[in-house]
């Protein structure tokens, strides 16, 4: 048994005897006599305020514990420093470890400041504002009521090592307090009582916590005090707020962030480069192909063929944390846009802060919800435009005079123009070094759009050329001959599809599911297995022509807005193989000649969705995870909620003609009606 034990055992005989001498009865036998009584005496001196514990032992036998040994136990507790953050001995608010050796930014103090002297208890009740003091001149000036207000504070201070002694004094002073003083107490005990646990936990907890707020919760987070503003403000906090709205909808705000550019939203130019490849236009570009005209082809709208860790990979590129600075990307090589550089015209990027992505992007969303844009026009064809695509530097469109315009949208300027087709242009593709364009001649080009030079020609269709699109070493393409080519590039076959009974206007592929999609003026939509060359669904619905079909992948179905009820869940095993190393889309989205865009579910293929608004055909449409953008007869551009179907928007002045084409990016999309007429709206303005 240790010293500590024969303490708590001697108190406990004390307690007995106390109880047998009022008359209880002790049932063991005989009661247990006081072998130690306590005496404890306390000495004020007026120069330092000390306690002087006396103990007097009365009647110790030799069996007992001895005086020396209970002065040696109750100094070494009494005179034992607490852990440092101790919230046994001291609650938060008093600790004086925590208030002395911790900064603003949670790291610990210097040795030198350990011998600073403390500050009075008036300093301490004061704070740093003195509005404690400036109180206590006004309400009692004389100098004996405030040596008395500090004589009593100092009793009740000085009474911390005993918290029962504390609450008695509390309870007697609430006791004599009335109604208005109990509600000033209930004030002030309701602001001092909260705990500010973004300063006294870990920085990685308080970022974990803070990375669970939403955007403007967090902004007034920042407003608190400077460590709140510091941690608010980090860098890790807003790459996870970016990284939660990309490729879906969030649930607080409403908006999403595309994941189109968002590699090229992260970096900004501080070194003026030429503009999007006029530099590489006057230099050599290598393309990958050979003298029989095998080209592998690595587009499919860089947004299919790119994935969801492009974020991901970024951040490991990029210094985490809190520096508005980070790397410095070495000069010499390639721009984003895939342009060619040498060491004279580097370009010098460096990151910016994700908050800075984020206010960049949500600026955008409100512009697109609220029409908010800027409208860029390029003139320069002679008769209607067919198609267009674009990307954050450059911009393709194709037209009725046999030609397709090369343009910078920095500048509007115009870089290149292509000829060769002897019939108009009506749709094309391009990647980072390639285009490929499908004409009314009845042909497929390939060009290298750096040098102009058209490297190969496919004939085949026995009539125009309406859609092309390209996966790697693999192209379809649709005709007015009504049907669908399949060209493998590498072994130069080419496999026809047949089923439709009309023009076939637009066909699109599905790299993930070996599948592609065809609509018709037969106003079907077909979907076919392009290694079986097989017709696995038809879609039916549409009472005109349909122009444009697009497979979508909707990740967040549950939220999806509906007209009629349909089981998310069915598979379709019969027409479609349950093979677990494809992934189908879940959607079609499709537009057509009576009005209307129609959002079709795959699995069942059924119409879930009719969105009306056009007041004559639809000829276009584009989409993001995000939103819907048509072209219609009607010389109007519409946008679209995709999750909830809403117009959001209608520009109905910016066109004088039907509208033909449309194109989306994150932060702007382009059209082009029958009159050569092409606008970009930008909404990063």
């Amino acid at each position: 048994m240790n010293i500590s034990d024969l303490i708590q055992q001697q108190s406990q005989n004390r307690k007995n005897n106390y109880q047998h001498k009022n008359g209880n009865n002790n049932k063991t036998g005989n009661p247990i006599p006081i072998s130690t009584v306590l005496k404890m005496k306390e000495n004020n001196s007026s120069n330092d305020i000390n306690k002087k514990r006396t103990i007097e032992t009365i009647n110790t036998p030799s069996s007992m514990v001895t005086k020396s040994q209970i002065i040696q136990e109750e100094k070494r507790i009494c005179t034992r420093s607490p852990p440092q953050y101790s919230f046994t001995r001291y609650c938060y608010r008093h600790n004086p470890d925590y208030h002395k050796n911790v900064k603003l930014d949670g790291t610990s103090s210097s040795s030198s400041d350990s011998n600073t002297p403390e500050p009075n208890l008036l300093q301490q009740i004061c704070g740093e504002d003195g509005d404690f003091q400036k109180k206590l001149d006004l309400y009692c000036p004389s100098t004996k009521d405030q040596q008395d207000i500090q004589k009593i504070l100092t009793i009740f201070n000085n009474s911390g090592n005993t918290p029962m002694k504390k609450e008695l004094i509390l309870h007697a002073l609430l006791n004599l307090c009335c109604s208005p003083q109990l509600s000033f107490i209930s004030q002030q005990v309701t602001s001092m009582i909260k705990i500010d646990f973004v300063s006294d936990l870990p920085q990685e907890l308080s970022l974990k916590i803070l990375s669970y707020l939403d955007c403007s919760s967090l902004c007034e987070a920042s407003k608190v005090n400077k460590k709140w503003n510091l941690l608010a403000d980090d860098d890790r906090v807003w790459y996870h707020m970016c990284e939660q709205h990309i490729d879906r909808k969030c649930p607080h705000c409403g908006w999403g962030l595309p994941l189109l550019h968002m590699k090229t939203r992260r970096f900004v130019d501080i070194a003026g480069p030429k503009p999007f490849c006029e530099s590489s236009l006057n230099s050599t570009a290598t393309l990958t192909y050979d003298n029989n005209s095998n080209i592998t082809f690595n587009n499919h709208n860089s947004k299919n063929s790119g994935n969801k860790n492009l974020l991901r990979n970024n951040k490991a590129a990029n210094t985490v944390g809190n520096n508005n600075t980070a790397s410095i990307l070495a000069s010499g090589g390639s721009v984003s846009s895939g342009c060619s550089n040498n060491n004279s015209n580097a370009v010098i990027r460096k990151t910016r802060p994700w908050k800075v992505v984020y206010k960049e992007r949500f600026n955008v969303e409100r512009n697109w919800r609220r029409g908010n844009c800027r409208i860029q026009e390029f003139k320069g064809h002679m008769d209607g435009v067919l198609d267009c695509k674009f990307n954050y530097a450059c911009l393709f469109t194709a037209s009725y005079d046999s030609t397709v315009a090369m343009w910078d949208i920095n500048n509007g300027k115009l870089l290149r123009r292509f000829t060769g087709h002897s019939n108009g242009v009506k749709t094309l593709l391009f990647d980072e070094s390639k285009l490929i364009t499908g004409s009314l001649d009845k042909t497929i080009r390939v060009w290298n759009y750096h040098t102009g030079e058209c490297i190969s020609t496919y004939r085949g269709h026995t009539d125009s050329v309406l859609s092309i699109d390209a996966y790697k070493k693999i192209i379809v393409s649709s005709s007015a001959d009504t049907t669908v080519k399949v060209w493998h590039v590498e072994s130069r076959t080419c496999f026809t599809l047949r089923g439709h009974e009309n023009w076939v206007n637009c066909v699109k592929l599905h790299p993930a599911s070996f599948t592609c999609y065809s609509c018709s003026d037969d106003m079907t939509i077909r979907m076919w297995d392009i290694r079986t060359n097989t017709c696995l669904k038809i879609f039916k619905g549409h009472v005109g022509q349909v122009q444009k079909v697009i497979p979508l992948t909707i990740i967040d179905e549950e939220n999806l807005v509906a007209d009629v009820p349909y089981d998310k869940n069915y598979k379709d095993d019969v027409n479609l193989p349950n093979n677990k190393t494809l992934t189908y889309p879940t959607h079609l989205l499709s537009c057509s000649l009576d009005n209307t865009i129609k959002l079709w579910h795959i699995q069942t293929g059924i119409c879930v969705r009719t969105h009306f608004g056009h007041a004559e055909g639809v000829w276009d449409i584009a989409c993001d995870n995000f939103r819907i953008i048509s072209g219609s007869h009607d010389t109007t551009v519409k946008v679209w909620d995709l999750q909830s179907g809403k117009m959001i928007y209608s520009f109905d002045n910016a066109h004088d003609a039907p509208v033909t084409c449309v194109a989306i990016g994150d932060s702007e999309f382009v059209s082009g009606d029958e009159s050569g007429k092409v606008c970009m709206f930008h909404f990063d303005i």
